[in-house]
Parts: structure tokens; C-alpha cells; sequence
């Protein structure tokens, strides 16, 4: 088979799906920052308002692996200009809201709409372009998908400080008109087979939605609500599994699957979906941990934490074009096994983190994780999609992405019970410590009472602050604990680089013609 040709209008129109998945996966954290000032414009609870991210993130991963189905059946042209016309339009939707359920429905609409542009696009980067462009091609989206989660913090903040939350959905407006029209005028890379549209699988449809989205929602629900001492999180598990028999059932039984899984029997991609599972654990879980250590010990506004954040995405930005270049010198299994080992080195760094830890003790750590990010995820995708077959590259890129957004929602659960568990531990450490009879607690407890003499009740202000000393130096300590497990998780996935074959050279330009 020939390979595909490069064109200029090609790839102008593959860079807007790329703006296209950029607004997608942006979408999943850019209300992070901000969740308290939707929570007060739609007068919702505290444990309500968790949903405007629950939602999306639930609809979005069913949308992930289905999506492969839809564009072929339909071509990348019609599923990627309905997919970004329908998240333009729910974000409108969403900046229209004015109740949460409103807002609950719109985002899960947002999200399964929406989420049919990710896997697209890193389908059509290894399918449209010959291989010796791969040097260009895997840096953009490779950047993208880790950059996009990494600054939708810091854009959030941005947008709802100066302006206000509604506009967190506004701003998708005029760039998702540009790609929607841009992708039906540009695109033309396959034809559409309709022939897959007969003997539809609905019950595997169904069954996969039911698999992921309980999945999801139960890694979402499950630490805050003790996971199985809650019925609801227990039916989730029920559903989940259900779900799962049924799904992995119809997919070997049905003429047309909903997902074609023969694409794990490929060593570089079950290896690579593998490595990828991990990698959405740190890029979500570091996302996320930052935030936490920011917001609740050192006060800081989401805008505070934005900037604070922002040295990984800088560092981001500046390998990934030299990542780019190296993929064609350097063996990319040794890239992803440094690239493991370094992000296992900037997870180490913060586990001896303190109250006292700033934008300076946490810069270094960052640059690592920036740089780590792009020296894992772009030989990733090159070995994992790079090596298929073009007519399995759209069934494979919708698992393949749907398994680092598993990654990031297994990761996301995993720390937050970490963190109760650990906080719960090292809270009742510190209260043995500080007990009467203990020469260094009554001697802090007369310094904090001195701080309080003018006050009505000295003693009781001072343990009071007391108290909430011992609880910010407890959530430190399970801060510094889940670094170090997931330092140990990285480093031990770095052997994971050499159970990949190498692939095969791509041909020299002039071969390319």
C-alpha cells in the first residue's frame, strides 16, 4: 500500500481538529479552578456542584471508544463537523444555565458530543501523513493531550477572575464555529462505509455505556462516599460489571461491534495502552494534587494557582518539538523509560514537601513533570498507534485514549482515598503527640494563648489553633505520602519502554514523493 501524501490544505485542516480536541480535553478541567463560583451562581450544594465535571467526564468516556465506529461508518469529515457543531453548542448551553440540573445536562452533553473529536484526531495523525512526518505530527498532539489538562486550571481562573464563570464556556463559541467550518470545507481524508451500519449492535452499545459510565461514576463518587459503605456506589459496581460481561461478550459475538478489541493483540499497542493507563494517573493525579497543597494550605486564589502551575506547561511547550526531532535519532523505548523514571524523580521531589513549600521549592519538581510528560507521551503514541495498520487505527485510537482517561479517574480515586486514609492516620499520630503532660505541646499551647490574651476565651482560641495547626501538618504529611507512592508507581512502570518492539524505521524524504 502507498503511503498517504502531504499537502499543505491537509495538514492546515488536521491543525483545526487539533484546536478542536485542544477545546475538548481543556473542557474537562477548566471548571476545576472555578467549581466554587458555578456552586454560587446555581445556588447548588457542595457535594451537587462535583457533578458539573462528574457528568461530562461520564458521557465523554462512552463517546471515547464508540467514536471509532461513528467515523467510519460516517467518515472523519461528517463525525468530526457534527462532534465540534454539537459541543459549540452545548457550551453555549452551558453559559446559559441556571439551575444545576440544567447545567448537569447540558456538560453530559457537552462531553459525549465533544469527546468524539479526541480519538479522531490521533486516528487521522497516523493515517493522513506519511511517516516522515511523524517528527511533527506527534509532537502536536502529543502536546496537546497533556497541555490542555495541564493549563485548564490556569485558564479557568483566568476567565472567571476577570470576567465570570459563565464565560468558562463562552470563550468555545467563536473557536468551535472556526472548526466546525473548517473541518467540512478542509477535510476529505476517507470515504464513509455504511455497509457498518447494518445489524447495528445496540445491546453493545448499551452495555458499554452502562460498563464505562458506572465505571467512571464510581471512581468519581466512591471516595467521597466511603465507596461500598453507599448503595448507590455499590449498584455502580453491579452495573459496571454487568455491563462489562455483556460488552466484552457482544464484542467477539457481534458482526459489527461496537469497538473491535483485536487490536490488543499488537504488542506495542496493549503495552502502550498500558503506559498510557499509568500516564493518565500522574497527568490528572499531578494536576490535581498541586491544586489541593495550593488551595487548602497556602491559601492561594484559583488564579494564584494557575500562575503557580503554569512552569509545566511552559516546560511542555518547550520539548515537545525537541522530543520531535529526537523520535527519529533515539530509540523511543529508552525516551519512555527515561521519560518514567523522570516523572518518577519530579513525583519523589515533592515527597519531602512542607507548609513552608512555595513557587520556588515547586518549580524544579515541575520542569520534570513537564518534560517527563512529553518524553513519555509522544513516543507512547508512536509506538502504540504508529505500527497499526490504517484500517484499525480509528478502533484503535478510541481505546487507546480511552484508557488514559481510565488511568486518570483510577488515579484520581486511588489518591483521594490515600489522602483521607493518610490524613486520618497522621491526624490521630499528632493527637497522641499533642496531649496534656507533653512538655513541647503545653509550651506551644502557652505561646498561641499568649497571641490570644485580649480575647474573651485564651485557652480555648489557642487549642482551637491549635487544632488547625495539627490539621494542615496532617494533610502535608498524606500530601508528601502520595508523592512517594506514586514515584514508586512511575519508577516501576519505566520496564514497561522495553517489553515494546522497536518499530521500523521510516523511509527518507525523497522516498516519501
Amino acid at each position: 500500500m502507498s503511503e498517504p501524501h502531504y499537502s499543505h490544505r491537509r495538514m492546515f485542516a488536521f491543525l483545526c481538529m487539533v484546536f478542536g480536541m485542544f477545546m475538548a480535553i481543556l473542557d474537562i478541567q477548566i471548571v476545576s479552578a472555578s467549581l466554587a463560583a458555578i456552586q454560587a451562581g446555581l445556588s447548588a450544594s457542595a457535594d451537587e456542584i462535583a457533578w458539573v465535571q462528574t457528568s461530562y467526564l461520564v458521557a465523554e468516556v462512552v463517546m471515547i471508544p464508540l467514536s471509532g465506529f461513528l467515523s467510519r461508518a460516517f467518515s472523519t469529515r461528517v463525525m468530526f463537523t457534527i462532534s465540534a457543531a454539537g459541543f459549540t453548542l452545548m457550551s453555549l448551553a452551558c453559559s446559559t444555565a441556571t439551575s444545576l440540573d440544567q447545567m448537569i445536562v447540558w456538560r453530559a452533553l457537552q462531553g459525549f458530543i465533544g469527546g468524539g473529536m479526541i480519538p479522531t484526531v490521533f486516528a487521522s495523525a497516523y493515517s493522513i501523513f506519511p511517516r516522515n512526518k511523524t517528527a511533527v505530527v506527534a509532537p502536536i498532539i502529543g502536546l496537546v493531550a497533556t497541555l490542555a489538562p495541564t493549563i485548564g486550571p490556569t485558564v479557568g481562573g483566568y476567565l472567571t477572575d476577570l470576567f465570570s464563570w459563565r464565560w468558562l464556556f463562552l470563550i468555545n463559541i467563536g473557536p468551535g464555529l472556526f472548526v466546525t467550518v473548517a473541518t467540512w470545507l478542509l477535510v476529505d481524508f476517507d470515504r464513509p462505509e455504511r455497509r457498518l451500519l447494518k445489524n447495528f449492535d445496540w445491546s453493545g452499545l448499551f452495555s458499554m455505556a452502562c460498563f464505562l459510565g458506572a465505571l467512571e461514576y464510581l471512581l468519581e463518587e466512591g471516595p467521597t462516599k466511603n465507596w461500598f459503605d453507599d448503595a448507590t456506589i455499590v449498584w455502580a459496581a453491579g452495573l459496571s460489571a454487568a455491563g462489562a460481561g455483556v460488552f466484552f461478550w457482544r464484542a467477539f459475538a457481534a458482526k459489527n461491534p461496537i469497538v473491535d478489541l483485536s487490536a490488543f493483540v499488537n504488542r506495542n499497542f496493549w503495552t502502550g495502552s498500558l503506559a498510557s493507563f499509568v500516564l493518565g494517573a500522574g497527568l490528572y493525579g499531578l494536576t490535581y494534587l498541586y491544586p489541593v497543597y495550593l488551595a487548602r494550605i497556602r491559601g492561594m486564589s484559583p488564579l494564584q494557582i494557575g500562575e503557580t502551575m503554569f512552569a509545566t506547561g511552559l516546560c511542555q511547550f518547550i520539548a515537545a518539538p525537541i522530543v520531535g526531532r529526537l523520535l527519529t535519532k533515539v530509540d523511543p523505548r529508552g525516551m519512555i523509560g527515561l521519560g518514567f523514571l523522570g516523572f518518577a524523580w519530579g513525583s519523589f521531589m515533592p515527597a519531602f514537601i512542607t507548609s513552608d513549600w512555595d513557587f520556588g521549592e515547586l518549580l524544579v519538581p515541575q520542569m520534570f513533570r513537564g518534560v517527563s510528560l512529553m518524553l513519555m507521551m509522544i513516543p507512547i503514541n508512536n509506538l502504540a498507534l504508529g505500527t497499526l495498520p490504517p484500517e484499525r487505527l480509528k478502533n484503535a485510537s478510541g481505546l487507546f485514549n480511552v484508557t488514559r482517561n481510565l488511568g486518570g479517574a483510577v488515579g484520581l480515586a486511588i489518591i483521594n482515598t490515600m489522602l483521607d486514609k493518610r490524613l486520618d492516620l497522621h491526624l490521630a499520630r499528632l493527637h497522641e503527640k499533642l496531649r496534656w503532660g507533653d512538655v513541647q505541646a503545653e509550651e506551644l499551647l502557652d505561646r498561641l494563648s499568649a497571641l490570644y490574651a485580649n480575647g474573651a476565651d485564651p485557652a480555648r482560641m489557642a487549642a482551637l489553633q491549635l487544632a488547625a495547626l495539627a490539621r494542615r501538618e496532617a494533610s502535608v504529611m498524606a500530601l508528601a505520602d502520595v508523592f512517594l507512592c506514586m514515584a514508586l508507581l512511575f519508577a516501576a512502570t519505566s520496564v514497561i519502554a522495553f517489553m515494546m518492539r522497536r518499530p521500523v524505521a521510516p523511509p527518507p524524504p525523497e522516498a516519501a514523493h
